[in-house]
């Protein structure tokens, strides 16, 4: 009885987290850049149930010897878990903002089929991070930075001088300034799988220079939108909930069990 109520709680625990990335993805559809969290959930590992003794023996004919006489009763799964969540990393659409800015990275084609481009900022640490999150600004002192306030860099890791304005930025990347001009800093990321979600719109991972076959451009007075399709989100969400209520039932259920077991089974008279 015990097995099955560990396997609804497992069940409830699950669709509650399914449900906190789902509200996650919702809550940052308008955010630019963002790439929606995908759970995966898996079954715990499958257990061989396996009736052994019972007084049943097979003899032997050396030493006199009896063997104890078993049989495989099948597997059983004793619950499911979220293992890891995953970010998912389709391109957004791209819209025009008309700040100029703002730019977006349009990816047509890269030589993996998990790799992908990202703009390089430099976080409140001083380490390197990546982001799609074209949403960039100039701040007090004249830097392009992102909304949250982070440098961004150019194509040798180093802060980017605007003077306090940018008129252009070239498919190219390029950003001319008073001093000369500047690159934006893109960098290529293999396989985006081995990156890791640290929030706003960072990623932290290793990459490398963009190689020359990657086929992408920078469009100046763009945004890319994040990848959440909202709808599908939304029916994700009622059907985690139903599951959710699906395994609270049963937990009821087995609890109603237990109870009657301890206060009216085990009663004398």
């Amino acid at each position: 009885m015990l097995r099955g109520l560990y396997g609804a709680a497992s069940g409830m625990i699950t669709q509650q987290r399914q449900q906190e990335a789902l509200s996650n993805n919702i809550a940052n559809a308008n955010t630019p850049g963002y790439k929606a969290d995908q759970t995966a959930i898996r079954a715990f590992p499958e257990l061989l149930i396996q009736q052994s003794g019972g007084g049943n023996t097979i003899p032997t004919t050396q030493g006199g010897f009896n063997i104890p006489l078993s049989r495989q009763l099948g597997g059983m799964n004793t619950g499911v878990y979220v293992q890891e969540t995953i970010p998912h990393f389709a391109q957004g659409d791209l819209v025009e903002s008309g700040l100029p800015t703002d730019v977006a990275i349009q990816q047509r084609e890269v030589p993996d089929e998990t790799g992908a481009i990202f703009f390089s900022v430099q976080n409140e640490d001083g380490d390197v991070r990546y982001t799609r999150n074209g949403n960039f600004t100039i701040d007090a002192e004249g830097y392009l930075v992102t909304n949250q306030g982070y440098y961004v860099l150019d194509e040798d890791g180093n802060n980017i001088q605007t003077d306090g304005t940018v008129d252009t930025i070239t498919p190219e990347g390029v950003i001319p300034t008073e001093g000369g001009d500047v690159t934006l800093g893109t960098q290529y990321v293999a396989d985006v799988n081995t990156l890791t979600k640290e929030g706003n719109d960072l990623f932290q991972g290793d990459g490398e220079a963009v190689p020359a076959d990657a086929d992408y451009v920078l469009q100046q007075g763009t945004l890319e939108q994040s990848n959440v399709n909202t709808e599908q989100a939304m029916t994700d969400m009622m059907n985690a909930y139903r599951l959710f209520e699906s395994n609270q039932r049963v937990l009821r259920v087995y609890d109603e069990s237990l109870g009657k077991a301890v206060t009216e089974v085990g009663r004398l008279g």
